[in-house]
């Protein structure tokens, strides 16, 4: 199937390890031009040199949008860099922050929030101008599973439900401009310096219990397998998809909505 990415210009936030870097590894072997970014400047070298196509045809952009402004500032530094506007975004930026305490000071909640969702927020707000002009443009929001069933810490999977939410709702709104916004919502996914490798060394009967009872695979997911979902939606062949959260998690969902 051909994606029809061919030179286009795709922007991935988190994108220098895990999910975010299979993802522009994806692209650019579908003939993207990709740009990662990142707050390790070191990471990202390694991370754009290994792409198809290496450093000649992809960037990397070190930068932390945890600061209000951070997404406009990112694209300034694109159009700077010779890049352009991207016509493909990836917001793939998030995590828990460590915050799992359900009683946390509002202020960490903010921070997870910002961390899962207003970055999305503010830089989809940046592109769509441009997107709408050019009558095409594809978003894909990094949700995860938490955000529709109870399944992790409160306020990571709060932020991720409102993502769910903005795609829903955002993504009608620009499916008349040939905008497509997707969500895609990743099940339990094993990666390099990520949470299960972490509670894969301090408590291996704990992870071999949760795969036997939550995953019908009895395994982990890829970052390859997440990713090729995602390279999927930000091609030609998902124009019918606009609003649509995709789950990606080896059948783990047990309630009906979803999928």
């Amino acid at each position: 199937m051909d994606l029809g990415l061919t030179d286009q210009r795709a922007l991935v936030t988190g994108g220098s390890r895990g999910i975010g870097l299979a993802t522009a590894s994806a692209l650019a072997a579908e003939g993207a031009r990709v740009a990662i970014s990142a707050r390790n400047a070191d990471a990202l070298a390694t991370a754009v040199k290994g792409l198809v196509g290496g450093s000649e045809r992809h960037i990397g952009v070190p930068i932390d949008l945890k600061e209000y402004g951070s997404p406009a500032r990112l694209l300034e530094l694109l159009q700077a860099e010779g890049f352009g506007t991207p016509e493909i975004v990836v917001n793939n930026l998030g995590g828990t922050l460590g915050v799992d305490d359900p009683f946390a000071p509002i202020a960490q909640w903010r921070e997870v929030m910002r961390h899962n969702f207003e970055i999305a927020v503010e830089l989809t707000t940046a592109v769509v101008p441009a997107m709408r002009q050019a009558k095409w443009g594809r978003i894909v929001n990094v949700s995860s599973l938490a955000g529709f069933e109870l399944n992790g810490p409160p306020a990571y999977a709060a932020a991720k439900a409102a993502l769910i939410a903005y795609t829903r709702c955002v993504g009608r709104l620009l499916a008349g401009d040939g905008v497509v916004m997707t969500a895609v919502l990743p099940g339990v996914i094993r990666t390099e310096g990520g949470y299960w490798e972490k509670i894969e060394k301090e408590d291996p009967e704990r992870v071999r219990r949760y795969l036997a009872d939550r995953c019908p695979l009895g395994r982990f997911g890829t970052e390859e397998e997440i990713s090729a979902q995602i390279a999927f939606l930000c091609s030609k062949q998902a124009s019918f998809a606009p609003g649509s959260a995709v789950t990606v998690d080896g059948g783990q969902l047990r309630g009906y909505w979803g999928g």
